[in-house]
């Protein structure tokens, strides 16, 4: 740590070289351009560089958990600057036949696409629910919605997600 603080390129680039890959995945769920993806990993890892010395190390646990802030922070600035998000109070009614599908015959990478193809506004929301963990209040304070439009944006994410799970399970027949 002290070596990254110093300037020692070496020890930048071990750092880049042990989280980029976690960052990418991060800025991935959130954006569906690779090429945009790229450059809010730039701007992530300059973020990361130039704040080291605000961040408290407290073990490795502690630095991928900054790191993945990080990297979601930026994620969500760019799509607040370059997708259009748009969002509804009315949240959708439960139907009794919607269950939850199961997840675990489907590869994560095709996971990780169908949440990309979400519409901005339901990708967005969906992953700070899932991945990030934020509460619905939480979710609005940071996007400036209401909380009924953030859980309306979850229920319609979970519900496009659960009709393309069913969707390639039939290709995969």
């Amino acid at each position: 740590m002290h070596d990254i603080l110093t300037g020692n390129r070496a020890a930048q680039r071990e750092l880049y070289d042990r989280y980029s890959g976690y960052a990418m995945a991060v800025c991935l769920r959130y954006i569906a351009d690779r090429d945009a993806v790229q450059d809010v990993m730039q701007d992530a890892f300059v973020k990361i560089f130039t704040s080291l010395r605000q961040f408290h190390y407290r073990g490795e646990g502690s630095l991928k958990a900054w790191v993945t802030r990080i990297a979601a922070n930026e994620s969500l600035n760019y799509v607040r600057r370059n997708e259009r998000m748009t969002f509804t109070d009315h949240v959708p009614e439960m139907t009794d036949d919607e269950e939850e599908p199961d997840i675990g015959d489907v590869p994560m990478q095709v996971l990780m696409r169908m949440i990309q193809e979400l519409p901005a506004g339901y990708r967005t929301v969906f992953n700070l629910y899932v991945f990030e963990q934020m509460s619905h209040k939480q979710i609005a304070r940071e996007l400036g919605i209401k909380e009924s439009s953030s859980a309306s944006q979850y229920l319609r994410a979970k519900r496009l997600l659960a009709k393309a799970i069913v969707e390639f399970r039939k290709q995969q027949r």
